[in-house]
Protein backbone atom coordinates (compact mmCIF):
# COMPACT_ATOMS: atom_id res chain seq x y z
CA UNK A 1 0.00 0.00 0.00
CA UNK A 2 2.46 2.41 1.15
CA UNK A 3 4.77 1.18 -2.58
CA UNK A 4 1.35 2.31 -4.13
CA UNK A 5 0.68 5.80 -2.60
CA UNK A 6 4.11 6.84 -3.25
CA UNK A 7 3.52 5.83 -6.93
CA UNK A 8 0.79 7.91 -7.37
CA UNK A 9 2.69 10.80 -6.12
CA UNK A 10 5.23 10.26 -8.29
CA UNK A 11 2.94 10.70 -11.19
CA UNK A 12 1.39 13.68 -10.11
CA UNK A 13 3.94 15.52 -9.67
CA UNK A 14 5.62 14.74 -13.18
CA UNK A 15 2.06 15.97 -14.61
CA UNK A 16 2.29 19.11 -12.93
CA UNK A 17 5.68 19.81 -14.02
CA UNK A 18 5.14 19.24 -17.48
CA UNK A 19 2.13 21.59 -17.33
CA UNK A 20 3.93 24.50 -15.58
CA UNK A 21 6.71 23.77 -18.27
CA UNK A 22 4.33 24.11 -21.22
CA UNK A 23 2.98 27.46 -19.58
CA UNK A 24 6.67 28.52 -19.48
CA UNK A 25 7.52 28.24 -23.21
CA UNK A 26 4.53 29.88 -24.66
CA UNK A 27 5.20 32.07 -27.08
CA UNK A 28 4.85 35.93 -26.78
CA UNK A 29 1.81 37.74 -28.52
CA UNK A 30 2.51 41.25 -29.92
CA UNK A 31 -0.74 43.72 -28.43
CA UNK A 32 -2.42 44.78 -31.67
CA UNK A 33 -0.99 48.24 -33.17
CA UNK A 34 -2.93 51.79 -31.98
CA UNK A 35 -4.87 53.32 -35.07
CA UNK A 36 -4.74 57.49 -35.07
CA UNK A 37 -7.78 58.85 -37.15
CA UNK A 38 -6.33 60.91 -40.17
CA UNK A 39 -8.72 63.94 -41.28
CA UNK A 40 -9.20 63.61 -45.39
CA UNK A 41 -10.14 66.40 -47.32
CA UNK A 42 -11.04 64.44 -50.41
CA UNK A 43 -14.85 65.28 -51.67
CA UNK A 44 -17.42 67.55 -53.34
CA UNK A 45 -18.34 70.87 -50.93
CA UNK A 46 -20.70 73.74 -51.03
CA UNK A 47 -19.96 77.01 -48.50
CA UNK A 48 -20.62 80.66 -47.82
CA UNK A 49 -18.06 83.17 -47.43
CA UNK A 50 -18.44 86.64 -46.28
CA UNK A 51 -15.80 89.63 -45.46
CA UNK A 52 -14.56 92.80 -46.95
CA UNK A 53 -12.98 94.42 -49.97
CA UNK A 54 -11.48 97.24 -51.27
CA UNK A 55 -11.22 97.61 -55.50
CA UNK A 56 -8.50 100.59 -55.87
CA UNK A 57 -9.82 102.58 -59.20
CA UNK A 58 -7.52 105.14 -61.66
CA UNK A 59 -8.95 107.22 -63.92
CA UNK A 60 -7.61 108.70 -66.91
CA UNK A 61 -9.11 111.04 -69.25
CA UNK A 62 -9.00 110.35 -72.29
CA UNK A 63 -10.06 111.02 -76.12
CA UNK A 64 -12.37 108.46 -78.27
CA UNK A 65 -9.39 106.86 -79.72
CA UNK A 66 -7.64 106.56 -76.00
CA UNK A 67 -5.07 109.08 -76.50
CA UNK A 68 -4.85 112.55 -74.38
CA UNK A 69 -4.59 110.80 -71.03
CA UNK A 70 -4.57 113.18 -68.41
CA UNK A 71 -4.83 111.13 -65.07
CA UNK A 72 -7.58 112.41 -62.94
CA UNK A 73 -7.00 110.99 -59.55
CA UNK A 74 -7.60 107.54 -57.91
CA UNK A 75 -9.79 106.20 -54.95
CA UNK A 76 -10.38 103.48 -53.32
CA UNK A 77 -13.70 101.99 -53.46
CA UNK A 78 -14.16 99.66 -50.03
CA UNK A 79 -17.13 97.91 -48.27
CA UNK A 80 -18.97 94.56 -47.29
CA UNK A 81 -19.55 91.35 -49.54
CA UNK A 82 -21.03 88.04 -48.94
CA UNK A 83 -21.35 85.12 -51.35
CA UNK A 84 -20.89 81.21 -52.02
CA UNK A 85 -18.38 79.03 -53.02
CA UNK A 86 -18.77 75.44 -54.59
CA UNK A 87 -15.90 73.06 -55.30
CA UNK A 88 -13.83 69.60 -55.34
CA UNK A 89 -10.52 68.24 -53.76
CA UNK A 90 -8.55 65.51 -53.84
CA UNK A 91 -5.86 64.68 -51.70
CA UNK A 92 -2.56 62.33 -51.80
CA UNK A 93 -0.51 61.81 -48.85
CA UNK A 94 -0.40 65.66 -47.45
CA UNK A 95 -1.23 67.38 -50.94
CA UNK A 96 -4.48 68.85 -51.58
CA UNK A 97 -5.56 69.85 -55.18
CA UNK A 98 -8.45 71.00 -55.66
CA UNK A 99 -11.11 73.13 -57.95
CA UNK A 100 -13.71 76.08 -57.36
CA UNK A 101 -16.24 78.31 -58.25
CA UNK A 102 -17.00 81.30 -56.54
CA UNK A 103 -19.69 84.05 -57.14
CA UNK A 104 -20.37 87.10 -54.28
CA UNK A 105 -22.74 90.23 -54.33
CA UNK A 106 -20.52 93.22 -53.48
CA UNK A 107 -21.16 96.99 -52.16
CA UNK A 108 -17.60 98.69 -52.59
CA UNK A 109 -18.31 102.33 -53.51
CA UNK A 110 -15.84 105.38 -53.91
CA UNK A 111 -15.31 108.16 -55.67
CA UNK A 112 -12.37 111.22 -55.68
CA UNK A 113 -13.04 114.42 -57.24
CA UNK A 114 -11.28 115.25 -60.76
CA UNK A 115 -7.73 116.76 -60.33
CA UNK A 116 -8.04 118.23 -64.20
CA UNK A 117 -11.80 119.06 -63.75
CA UNK A 118 -12.06 120.26 -60.22
CA UNK A 119 -16.08 120.49 -60.63
CA UNK A 120 -16.53 116.59 -61.07
CA UNK A 121 -16.93 114.10 -58.79
CA UNK A 122 -15.81 110.40 -60.59
CA UNK A 123 -17.64 107.61 -58.59
CA UNK A 124 -17.31 103.85 -58.63
CA UNK A 125 -19.29 100.91 -57.11
CA UNK A 126 -18.39 97.27 -57.45
CA UNK A 127 -21.62 95.44 -56.72
CA UNK A 128 -20.54 91.56 -57.84
CA UNK A 129 -17.91 89.42 -58.80
CA UNK A 130 -16.57 85.88 -59.29
CA UNK A 131 -13.71 83.67 -59.19
CA UNK A 132 -13.09 80.45 -61.17
CA UNK A 133 -9.22 78.83 -59.41
CA UNK A 134 -7.43 76.08 -59.39
CA UNK A 135 -6.21 75.50 -55.77
CA UNK A 136 -3.09 73.39 -54.27
CA UNK A 137 -2.33 72.97 -50.67
CA UNK A 138 -0.62 70.90 -47.80
CA UNK A 139 -2.35 69.46 -44.91
CA UNK A 140 -1.59 68.99 -41.37
CA UNK A 141 -4.15 66.30 -40.54
CA UNK A 142 -7.19 68.65 -40.38
CA UNK A 143 -5.05 71.86 -40.73
CA UNK A 144 -5.15 72.70 -44.84
CA UNK A 145 -2.77 75.92 -46.05
CA UNK A 146 -3.63 76.50 -49.76
CA UNK A 147 -2.96 78.73 -52.76
CA UNK A 148 -5.41 79.24 -55.20
CA UNK A 149 -5.12 81.21 -58.84
CA UNK A 150 -7.31 81.85 -62.06
CA UNK A 151 -10.00 83.41 -63.72
CA UNK A 152 -11.78 86.63 -62.27
CA UNK A 153 -14.51 88.87 -63.50
CA UNK A 154 -16.85 91.80 -61.49
CA UNK A 155 -19.40 93.76 -62.41
CA UNK A 156 -19.14 97.92 -61.66
CA UNK A 157 -20.86 100.79 -62.38
CA UNK A 158 -19.55 104.53 -62.96
CA UNK A 159 -20.78 107.69 -62.09
CA UNK A 160 -20.22 111.34 -62.82
CA UNK A 161 -21.41 114.24 -59.93
CA UNK A 162 -21.18 117.38 -59.79
CA UNK A 163 -18.65 118.62 -56.25
CA UNK A 164 -20.88 121.52 -55.65
CA UNK A 165 -24.10 119.95 -55.25
CA UNK A 166 -23.86 115.98 -55.70
CA UNK A 167 -26.33 115.69 -58.97
CA UNK A 168 -25.31 113.51 -61.02
CA UNK A 169 -24.58 115.09 -64.64
CA UNK A 170 -23.94 111.36 -66.62
CA UNK A 171 -25.60 108.40 -67.33
CA UNK A 172 -24.78 105.71 -65.67
CA UNK A 173 -22.25 102.93 -67.19
CA UNK A 174 -22.26 99.06 -66.08
CA UNK A 175 -19.11 97.17 -67.39
CA UNK A 176 -18.35 93.59 -66.49
CA UNK A 177 -14.46 92.55 -66.90
CA UNK A 178 -12.52 89.83 -66.94
CA UNK A 179 -9.12 89.21 -65.11
CA UNK A 180 -6.83 87.35 -62.78
CA UNK A 181 -7.09 86.00 -59.03
CA UNK A 182 -4.07 84.68 -56.79
CA UNK A 183 -5.14 83.90 -53.32
CA UNK A 184 -4.17 82.37 -49.83
CA UNK A 185 -5.98 80.38 -47.08
CA UNK A 186 -5.68 78.55 -44.01
CA UNK A 187 -8.80 76.30 -43.11
CA UNK A 188 -9.43 74.44 -40.18
CA UNK A 189 -11.67 71.36 -40.08
CA UNK A 190 -13.57 71.04 -36.94
CA UNK A 191 -15.92 68.36 -37.31
CA UNK A 192 -15.67 65.31 -39.71
CA UNK A 193 -17.54 66.88 -42.35
CA UNK A 194 -17.26 70.96 -41.60
CA UNK A 195 -14.22 73.23 -41.96
CA UNK A 196 -13.66 76.90 -41.58
CA UNK A 197 -11.11 79.23 -43.27
CA UNK A 198 -10.26 82.81 -43.62
CA UNK A 199 -8.71 83.84 -47.00
CA UNK A 200 -6.57 86.50 -49.09
CA UNK A 201 -7.49 87.38 -52.51
CA UNK A 202 -5.86 89.95 -54.76
CA UNK A 203 -7.34 90.29 -58.42
CA UNK A 204 -5.54 91.93 -61.61
CA UNK A 205 -8.54 93.25 -63.54
CA UNK A 206 -7.60 94.44 -67.04
CA UNK A 207 -7.93 98.27 -67.83
CA UNK A 208 -11.04 99.18 -69.48
CA UNK A 209 -12.04 102.44 -71.90
CA UNK A 210 -15.40 103.68 -71.01
CA UNK A 211 -17.28 106.30 -72.96
CA UNK A 212 -19.74 108.33 -70.66
CA UNK A 213 -23.09 110.25 -72.28
CA UNK A 214 -24.79 113.69 -70.43
CA UNK A 215 -27.93 112.72 -68.74
CA UNK A 216 -29.35 115.37 -69.47
CA UNK A 217 -28.47 118.11 -66.23
CA UNK A 218 -26.03 119.96 -67.92
CA UNK A 219 -26.50 119.21 -71.60
CA UNK A 220 -28.58 117.21 -73.85
CA UNK A 221 -29.30 113.58 -73.01
CA UNK A 222 -27.55 111.01 -74.91
CA UNK A 223 -24.72 113.16 -76.00
CA UNK A 224 -21.02 112.81 -75.75
CA UNK A 225 -19.86 113.63 -71.86
CA UNK A 226 -16.32 112.24 -71.47
CA UNK A 227 -14.02 108.75 -71.99
CA UNK A 228 -12.03 107.04 -69.34
CA UNK A 229 -9.22 104.60 -69.56
CA UNK A 230 -9.70 103.19 -65.73
CA UNK A 231 -7.35 100.62 -64.11
CA UNK A 232 -8.67 98.35 -61.21
CA UNK A 233 -7.15 95.90 -58.50
CA UNK A 234 -9.17 94.19 -56.29
CA UNK A 235 -8.22 93.42 -52.30
CA UNK A 236 -10.48 90.73 -50.79
CA UNK A 237 -10.51 89.17 -46.69
CA UNK A 238 -13.32 86.82 -46.48
CA UNK A 239 -14.26 83.73 -43.77
CA UNK A 240 -15.42 80.81 -44.81
CA UNK A 241 -17.31 77.89 -43.82
CA UNK A 242 -18.04 74.39 -46.18
CA UNK A 243 -19.35 70.99 -45.70
CA UNK A 244 -18.14 68.27 -47.42
CA UNK A 245 -19.36 65.41 -49.20
CA UNK A 246 -16.84 62.90 -49.11
CA UNK A 247 -13.88 60.75 -46.90
CA UNK A 248 -14.06 62.62 -43.72
CA UNK A 249 -11.65 60.77 -41.29
CA UNK A 250 -9.63 57.34 -42.45
CA UNK A 251 -7.75 54.80 -40.14
CA UNK A 252 -3.91 55.70 -39.94
CA UNK A 253 -1.58 52.96 -39.00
Amino acid sequence: MKTLLLGTVGALAMVTSASAADVATRPYTKAPTIMSAMYDWSGFYIGANGGWGSSHKCWDFSNAAGAFNVSEGCHDATGGTAGGQVGYRFQSSSIVFGIEAQGNWANFRGSNQSIPFPAVVNATQVDAFGMFTGHIGYAWNNTLLYLKGGAALTSDRYRGYLTANGAQISDTVNDTRWGGVIGLGLEYGFAPNWSAAIEYDHMFMQDRFITFTNNGTLAPAGTAYASDRIHQDVDLVTVRVNYRWGGAVIAKY
